[in-house]
């Protein structure tokens, strides 16, 4: 195939935001995304996957990564060291040729899953809803010989608000058949920050993991206690607990 122009970037990243727009938070919607995203950059596998707060998990929407390596971005990726550096203030998406070989060596993800794919470049971008809540992941790699092109790393930054907006979409529907009754009063964020207090963290900890400040942790406390007409955190922690909510390693 022939290398991309970088007008040709730009106008598949214009595809991009268009679909989505479209997309309407199901597989279908997010498979429309991935497509036009080929065009920006070339790759061997791809997905978009949602944050679920409640299973503490990752949902795929859509992809084309084999299914041992899905099963590591649903259920294990979130504990890999790299994933730290991901969720970190930064927020401009990690490539693998610039991960620290030290990172690298750390990561059961690449040693276990990449590297046996013969994975040598792509991208791993946390994606974050409006109201600065984590909402989900795009993943993007690409074997030998082939690198995104530098334009192709700049629009795909450009475009994680198009990509997050498309992964979040449906997510404040709320009831959840998968909650329990008291628990459907709570936020996505008030989820998070109660799964938080089962391990016992301060605000100022919790708001690190979460990257917030340490006072809006304190008004999701005051919101979680007030909703769940408990008396103080470690009720919310117990209760929590009791209904099978617990925070990540």
């Amino acid at each position: 195939m022939a290398r991309r122009s970088t007008a040709d970037i730009l106008e598949a990243a214009v595809d991009v935001r268009a679909a989505a727009r479209e997309a309407g938070g199901g597989a279908t919607g997010a498979a429309a995304v991935l497509a036009a995203l080929s065009g920006v950059m070339e790759y061997d596998h791809a997905s978009l996957t949602r944050w679920d707060p409640v299973r503490r998990r990752h949902t795929t929407l859509a992809g084309s990564y084999p299914d041992a390596a899905t099963a590591y971005i649903e259920t294990l990726l979130h504990r890999d060291p790299v994933f730290a550096v991901l969720r970190g203030p930064e927020r401009d998406g990690l490539w693998l040729r610039d991960v620290p070989p030290r990172l690298l060596a750390s990561s059961p993800g690449f040693r276990d899953v990449l590297r046996p794919l013969g994975i040598t470049d792509g991208v791993a971008q946390c994606l974050f809803g409006a109201d600065g809540r984590y909402v989900g992941m795009l993943n993007v790699s690409t074997r030998r010989p082939r690198r995104a092109p530098d334009a192709a790393r700049a629009v795909v930054t450009l475009l994680t608000e198009s990509l997050a907006a498309t992964v979040a979409a449906g997510t404040e529907v709320r009831p959840s058949d998968a909650l329990p009754p008291d628990l459907r009063r709570l936020s996505a964020r008030e989820l998070e920050v109660l799964a938080e207090l089962t391990s016992g963290r301060t605000n100022r900890e919790i708001a690190e993991r979460l990257y917030v400040t340490p006072r809006t942790v304190g008004t999701h406390v005051e919101h979680i206690l007030a909703k769940l007409d408990l008396p103080n955190r470690a009720a919310a922690a117990a209760r929590a607990a009791a209904r099978g909510i617990e925070a990540a390693r």
